[in-house]
């Protein structure tokens, strides 16, 4: 299986496996820190990638720039027309593996190839086929804890959300000792282990989401920042290593606590995720992950605990302890769960820009933008699609309308530009982890990726927020095209919510490529006619009450110039980049850099 070639990424190896979902729908993939050195999971905040990293250095990308006012403009109007199109009803909200996937696959390849772009895929087409097996769990018998006479049986859906990726008809626990293990994290290098030898194969974990918030021992209202980063999240605290530290350990079920603060949404974001999942079929057909895996609200979690006999709070409390040790709560847990089953291919779409220059043009810069979102879901005030129009319409719109720039800039680029819309971002990162373990060109001749997800659809901005703010040569690239339009750039202001860890493109990051990834800016810009926290306010508001919820529909008041401004941006890296005389590069001590020096043969 071509996965398992000397230095790839295994994506079939429970202990090589990393990898995450932009949007923290229900958790689909087992993911591994131990695919790296343990120092290179704090070094998204010590070197580089991480939120809230040092900014990249003031150097200016040196490429032949044409400046950004001087090449083609990208037409807000006819962004919003796509988006109109592909997040309408008829979509279905553009679920893989239905007739919304069938519409939206065949609207972009109308549009690349109405445009002229040429196919991206070897074989002639506009498609790369991503095979994926689709897991519909329905409560078999409910989530029931037993302490002796006593029961507590957790209602399904408004308690306890939960699955099985098992590729089976069925999964279940029955009478599984129950130990609450604090926040799941073994850590070495920073001597932290919740478990500390605590025998919890077959059992039931009980964990708390997040990293473990440590006080700072020089003021304790502030966080340590020599402990897993301080306010930046590392990938420890995200719930997909909850789930792969307990499959490592033999554990039969993970069961997270939610807290909205921490997790940063609501319960009713994993409540909206009940309905089929996807992943890559493994050999193993998923058997080594837990039997079960799900979340609890947290009265249920105080109340499992007061049946146990002892206090939620005061264990917490001990739980931001290196002293701390997992704690049998001498209860047991019974649960099982019916898969349907059903396999599919699902589709990237692959198109591009070929280069002009014989000597280069088999190497390429790559844009993504993931297509899919929720699909037909639980309704929501009636309406139970989800159209997913800002996540990710408008993001597959913007590329729509790059590409078409780039068939006008004058002069073409040297090298080829990819443009590759993602299948099952949703759903854990499938269609790009796929690409990226089965590239249709090397990555060895790709130089960057950019990333584009949940644009600005609500005023133009004057600064632009980057997740892993100093990471590679690309924020030069960026910093130069943004300064030309009058902007700053600024890092990540929520580093606490681990956004690097969850679109597309670190798929790519993994693998080496150097990898660019923009957010909305916060400040209105003064054209706007807004005041200047109208932008916030708005981006706010969607986080709240839109996110991942039906509500997510093209509104009377977007104003898509500034969707068009941040395409401008990403338009001009690109082509810059494709036309420089040097490979951009990761910043020194950059977790990924060691990878790309070993594949680039400059």
């Amino acid at each position: 299986m071509g996965f398992q070639a000397p230095g790839l990424w295994n994506p079939w190896n429970l202990r090589n496996r990393w990898n995450v979902g932009r949007g923290d729908r229900i958790p689909n993939m087992v993911n591994a820190r131990r695919a790296l050195p343990a120092v290179v999971v704090i070094a998204l905040l010590a070197g580089g990638c991480g939120r809230g990293a040092a900014p990249a250095s003031e150097t200016t990308a040196t490429s032949g720039d044409v400046p950004v006012a001087s090449l083609p403009q990208v037409d807000p109007a006819a962004i919003l027309q796509h988006v109109k199109v592909i997040s309408a009803d008829p979509y279905q909200g553009r679920a893989p593996g239905g007739a919304g996937e069938n519409l939206t696959v065949d609207y972009l390849q109308t549009q690349f190839r109405d445009m002229g772009l040429k196919p991206g895929n070897p074989d002639g087409t506009y498609v790369q086929k991503v095979p994926l097996v689709g897991i519909t769990g329905a409560e078999a018998k409910p989530l029931t804890f037993t302490k002796g006479s006593k029961t507590l049986a957790l209602a399904w859906k408004d308690d306890v959300v939960a699955w099985s990726k098992h590729v089976a008809d069925s999964a279940a626990i029955a009478n599984s000792d129950v130990v609450f293990a604090g926040y799941g994290v073994e850590a070495p290098e920073y001597g932290w282990d919740d478990f500390k030898g605590v025998d919890v194969k077959g059992k039931t974990i009980v964990v708390l989401i997040n990293d473990p918030p440590v006080p700072d021992p020089a003021d304790p209202s502030k966080l340590d920042p020599k402990m897993f980063g301080g306010r930046a999240m590392t990938y420890y605290g995200r719930w997909t290593y909850k789930f792969e530290e307990g499959a490592r350990k033999g554990a039969a079920a993970v069961l997270i606590v939610h807290e909205t603060e921490p997790a940063a949404y609501p319960f009713s974001v994993v409540q909206g995720n009940l309905g089929e999942k996807f992943d890559i079929i493994p050999p193993d057909r998923n058997m080594g992950r837990v039997n079960i895996e799900g979340w609890i609200t947290v009265d249920s979690a105080r109340k499992l605990f007061s049946m146990a006999g002892m206090d939620f709070d005061a264990l917490k409390k001990q739980a931001l302890t290196r002293s701390f040790k997992a704690v049998p709560l001498g209860v047991t847990a019974s649960m099982a769960i019916h898969n349907t089953l059903r396999t599919i291919d699902s589709h990237n779409v692959v198109a591009k820009v070929e280069g002009t220059d014989a000597s280069v043009k088999d190497e390429y810069v790559i844009y993504t933008a993931h297509w899919d979102h929720l699909g037909v879901g639980l309704p929501v005030n009636g309406d139970n699609i989800y159209n997913g129009a800002r996540d990710n319409a408008a993001g597959v719109a913007t590329m729509i309308e790059v590409a078409r720039a780039f068939t006008k800039v004058r002069p073409q680029p040297r090298r080829s530009i990819l443009f590759v819309m993602v299948t099952a971002e949703e759903q854990g990162l499938l269609g790009s982890q796929y690409y990226a373990v089965m590239p249709l060109h090397p990555l060895a001749k790709t130089l960057a990726e950019i990333n584009v997800d949940e644009p600005n659809v609500y005023a133009p901005s004057k600064d632009v927020t980057v997740i892993g703010y100093g990471a590679s040569d690309l924020d030069d690239y960026l910093r130069q095209a943004a300064r030309e339009q009058g902007r700053t750039l600024r890092a990540d202001p929520q580093p606490e919510k681990g956004f690097y860890y969850r679109s597309d493109h670190f798929n790519f990051a993994k693998q080496g490529v150097p990898s660019l990834y923009t957010e909305s800016g916060v400040e209105t810009a003064p054209s706007a006619g807004k005041p200047p926290d109208y932008l916030k306010s708005k981006l706010d508001d969607y986080e709240e009450h839109h996110y991942h919820q039906p509500s997510d529909e093209v509104k009377p008041d977007w104003d898509l110039s500034g969707t068009a401004q941040d395409a401008q941006l990403v338009l001009a890296v690109g082509y810059r980049v494709a036309n420089a005389q040097k490979y951009p590069e990761w910043k020194p001590g950059n977790e990924f850099k060691t990878k790309r020096d070993s594949m680039v043969h400059k």
